[in-house]
Parts: C-alpha cells; sequence; structure tokens
C-alpha cells in the first residue's frame, strides 16, 4: 500500500520530478512537470506534497480557483500519485501563519525536500521574490501506486 513516504522515496530517486494535474475552468486537466518533495507544512506541522510555483504561472491560477490535485512521481515503471487539497503560500496568496521571512524559508525548505541544493541562498531567496514565487502545500487525501 503506498503511503506518502513511498512517494518522498519515489521523488528523490527522479531527482524530485513530478507531474501535478489542475482542473481549467473548462473541465478539463491541465499538466504541468515540477519538482516536488515532502515536508512538514509550516503551521499544521502535518506531512504534505509541495512545490514552489512561478507567480502569475496556469497552475497557480487553477489551484486558487479549484484546489484539488493530484501529483504524480516515478522512477522507471514505478510510480505514485498523492491527491488532496493545495494551499498557497506566496506574495500574492496569504496563508495565516506564514509572514513573509516564513515564505522565504518554506520555500527553501520545498526547494530541499526535492533534493535540491544550493550554495548561495541570498541568490536564491532574491529570485524567488523576483519573479514572486509561491509554496504550494497539497494535504494528501489519497495515495496510491502501482508498485
Amino acid at each position: 500500500m503506498a503511503n506518502l513516504e513511498a512517494f518522498a522515496q519515489l521523488a528523490l530517486q527522479d531527482q524530485g520530478l513530478g507531474v501535478l494535474s489542475t482542473l481549467r475552468p473548462d473541465a478539463t486537466i491541465q499538466a504541468s512537470v515540477i519538482n516536488v518533495g515532502v515536508l512538514d507544512h509550516p503551521v499544521t506541522g502535518r506531512s504534505v506534497v509541495g512545490l514552489v510555483a512561478r507567480g502569475g504561472s496556469r497552475k497557480l491560477a487553477n489551484l486558487r480557483a479549484r484546489p484539488q490535485t493530484t501529483v504524480v512521481v516515478h522512477a522507471g515503471h514505478l510510480w505514485v500519485a498523492a491527491e488532496g487539497g493545495a494551499q498557497i503560500a506566496g506574495p500574492d496568496d496569504e496563508l495565516a501563519g506564514v509572514e513573509p521571512d516564513r515564505l522565504r524559508l518554506l520555500l527553501r525548505d520545498i526547494f530541499t525536500a526535492a533534493g535540491g541544493i544550493h550554495d548561495d541562498w541570498p541568490t536564491y531567496d532574491r529570485a524567488m521574490a523576483a519573479e514572486r514565487r509561491a509554496a504550494v502545500l497539497i494535504t494528501p487525501t489519497r495515495i496510491y501506486s502501482n508498485g
């Protein structure tokens, strides 16, 4: 049976790459390749799936209007999917308990949870701010796989 730990382990086998599916206004699916990881929610402390999205992106617009989403990670022919509701914390999306300085650290936490490493965090922080990047936190309600 798949769980969030299996999701996290599989994500890291493919450099944190996954596919995020969101629902467009016309009820069709939009898919995006993203970097994803598992981390603790900054407010609740529960384990969530996290990713960073560029401000103004279609995925953010879709999630604002329809927060249900699915993220799939894979390694070879093995895959794990996590479905759930998304919360957004960013310069254009206030999330109670996530102030601007906490957002800066949360974006770093997501990056490292997805397997990223950085040797110049101030430069990373400036790029995230300039691109109005937001944290997307998905609380899984269903996790399933082919494994």
